[in-house]
């Protein structure tokens, strides 16, 4: 039966696959997906197993899909705090140097790398020689999922090269849809998840969804979480376990996961398993290892529903990223304060942010959005 449109009202299929069909290598899903900044540019993010180029949507026998009807919620819902900027200048070895005309200059390790970024109207506050002196620049098509290639215009460069954040080391790697192993944008996230659990007095036990070549599960078990990582996408997972070693973290609780993402935490309900805190940062567009199609808007109620039943007793978060639509972020606001009724707790919700810092890391410029974000935490 082909996949068909679905219509507000009516029970949500059970979820279709997300695919990872951003941008971002290995993920099924869009490892790119992102409607904005460089997510748009993530690989077909974490749920496509190829370099990424997203697919398109294929006839899915949605029948053969486990599934459940949304849960009809009851109850106040929780407190609000809107709008919510959360702001990052970079960590490791990142950080964003510049932005303007559509591009953005960034500093990853060694490298000055300079990427297209729609959202950059601005004139370039540093001057041409500096953005010269790059080491590498995407060309190509500069849709959100475009394919492209590198150029390097001062010396041949390696595909991967290592990299540092929150004090975990990983591969940063020239994907063909200009995404490098990592979005920095979820600093804000990753660091309120370390607090959080170095602070604890127990083990927390961490989900990550469309989790992609690892960075986030990387940071959790370095503080002591023990972590579940799912990614539809082989490729992804294979640079997340090659991630672990380079951290260091082969003996870490961190269980790796190939898997459509929906089906994987239908199971999870089903099974009893909760989590302290669950992150998610599904693509708009995605495809499942076995084809299963996410889309988003159709698909996004559902897994936030199954997501409240998989939070333990005193869970600590549930974090929503998206990029890549055409929404407020009051659209996923709404939703997460809808999904939550009768839990209490506050939902905060907003943007993530970038600013330049700068040639030394430390000159604050312009704010870049790159993401909307949602996040549920107890009172």
């Amino acid at each position: 039966m082909k996949n068909k449109e679905r219509r507000p009202g009516k029970p949500f299929p059970g979820a279709k696959a997300k695919g990872n069909g951003s941008d971002r290598p290995g993920s099924a899903k869009p490892a790119s997906a992102k409607g904005r900044d460089d997510r748009s540019s993530r690989p077909p993010r974490r749920d496509a197993d190829a370099p990424k180029s997203r697919p398109q949507p294929q006839a899915v026998d949605t029948a053969a899909e486990p599934s459940r009807p949304l849960t009809v919620r009851s109850g106040e819902r929780p407190a609000e705090r809107v709008p919510l900027i959360l702001e990052s200048t970079g960590a490791g070895d990142f950080h964003l140097i510049d932005s303007g005309e559509g591009l953005k200059l960034e500093q990853y390790g060694p490298y000055r790398i300079v990427r297209p970024e729609a959202q950059a109207l601005w004139p370039k506050a540093l001057p041409t020689h500096v953005w010269d002196k790059a080491d590498a620049v995407f060309t190509g098509d500069t849709d959100e999922d475009g394919m492209g290639r590198w150029r390097f215009p001062r010396e041949a460069l390696g595909e991967t090269w290592p990299l540092s954040l929150l004090g975990v080391d990983f591969h940063g790697r020239f994907t063909a849809f200009r995404h490098v192993g990592v979005f920095p944008e979820q600093i804000a996230h990753w660091s309120w998840m370390k607090e959080k659990i170095e602070a604890a007095d127990r083990p927390l036990k961490v989900l990550n969804l469309f989790g992609y070549t690892g960075v986030a599960s990387l940071v959790a078990a370095a503080a002591g979480a023990e972590v579940t990582h799912v990614d539809a996408s082989k490729k992804a997972i294979g640079w997340a376990r090659e991630n672990q070693s380079l951290s260091r973290l082969d003996k870490a609780p961190i269980r790796w996961i190939c898997e459509d993402a929906m089906k994987f935490i239908l199971r999870e309900e089903r099974r009893g398993n909760r989590y302290d805190i669950i992150l998610t940062d599904p693509p708009k567009f995605g495809r499942g290892p076995n084809g299963e199609v996410w889309q988003l808007f159709d698909h996004l109620p559902l897994m936030l529903d199954i997501c409240r039943e998989l939070l333990a007793p005193k869970a600590v978060g549930l974090v929503l990223t998206a990029y890549s639509i055409r929404a407020s972020f009051y659209s996923i606001h709404e939703l997460m304060r809808e999904t939550m009724r009768g839990k209490g707790g506050l939902v905060e919700s907003g943007e993530l942010v970038i600013r330049e810092a700068g040639l030394d890391g430390k000159t604050p410029g312009r704010a870049l959005s790159t993401s909307l974000f949602s996040r549920w935490v107890p009172k």
